[in-house]
């Protein structure tokens, strides 16, 4: 079982999980480094509490990113 946690980026609270190697089986492109997070890579994914548009989920969950965990960890640090 995953455990969310709330972090914060850009003034905003983000829900933030960590995905195991062998639960990533999609490749996405990273927000961070704009490299290609492959399948079976370990990684973070994260989506604002609050959606920034209107959502039928009334959550975040449609503006869920996969980063690097590396890259997640430097965001603030990034232009």
């Amino acid at each position: 079982m995953s455990t969310e946690r709330v972090e914060h980026y850009r003034g905003e609270e983000y829900v933030v999980r960590r995905v195991t190697g062998s639960a990533a089986t999609k490749p996405y492109r990273c927000p961070g480094c704009q490299q290609v997070v492959r399948p079976a890579t370990p990684h973070t994914v994260a989506w604002p509490v609050l959606p920034s548009t209107f959502s039928s989920t009334g959550t975040g969950l449609d503006e869920r990113r996969h980063w690097h965990t590396g890259c997640w960890s430097a965001r603030d640090t990034r232009r």
